[in-house]
């Protein structure tokens, strides 16, 4: 469990500052007090701080796992979630059960939209994490990169044999990363993004 101590002048600024510290909501710790606040002796001796262990009841990986898990029974569905830690500071969630389709919607924006929703509530709980939440169903995520790296390849294609630019619809920012990077080696072609999110667009242009 990740647990602290700390000290303050009172039981309230200690809790204070525990939280702080861990960098989680106060409802996600459990808090033992070790030592009450005392006043020194007749004021002559300094005062005894107060002293308590906050210790954090859901990790991380642990909670996000269960907020997803909720809202997919919510929904009325039957899946399983299960959890990867990633080397590179994700937590992949992988949800697989039945008519899971509803979960992806069109081109996978019911999917991105819980996953941007779940990396808000993961980040407002554990505010000093600097893990990423990424949220697949059914290996959709995988199928999707395929498609788009195809996409680049046929559109860098494209904007060379006619000279002109090219410009994709708007994608979220990890289908935006997975075209530049389809396209990083390709020398070629130039690819850029404009325009505000959720519409930021690509734009793949002759070099």
């Amino acid at each position: 469990m990740i647990s602290l101590e700390v000290s303050a002048k009172t039981v309230e600024e200690a809790l204070d500052e525990g939280i702080k510290q861990l960098g989680v909501k106060k409802e996600n710790v459990d808090v033992e007090i070790i030592d009450e606040p005392r006043q020194g002796l007749l004021r002559f001796f300094s005062s005894k701080p107060a002293k308590v262990r906050v210790t954090v009841k859901k990790h991380p990986e642990k909670y996000i796992q269960e907020f997803l898990q909720n809202i997919v029974e919510k929904i009325g569905l039957e899946g399983e979630i299960t959890l990867e830690n990633n080397e590179d500071g994700v937590f992949l969630l992988k949800i697989k059960g039945k008519d899971m389709g509803l979960l992806i919607g069109k081109r996978g924006n019911t999917l991105n939209a819980l996953q941007y929703l779940s990396n808000i509530v993961f980040h407002r709980q554990f505010a000093n994490s600097k893990e990423r939440v990424l949220v697949d169903v059914e290996n959709y995520r995988h199928r999707r990169k395929k498609t788009l790296e195809q996409l680049a390849k046929n559109l860098a294609s494209k904007a060379l044999r006619t000279n002109r630019e090219v410009t994709l619809e708007p994608m979220a920012p990890h289908e935006r990363r997975i075209i530049h990077l389809a396209l990083k080696n390709n020398s070629d072609v130039v690819t850029s993004s404009y325009g505000e999110e959720p519409y930021r667009k690509i734009v793949i242009a002759p070099r």
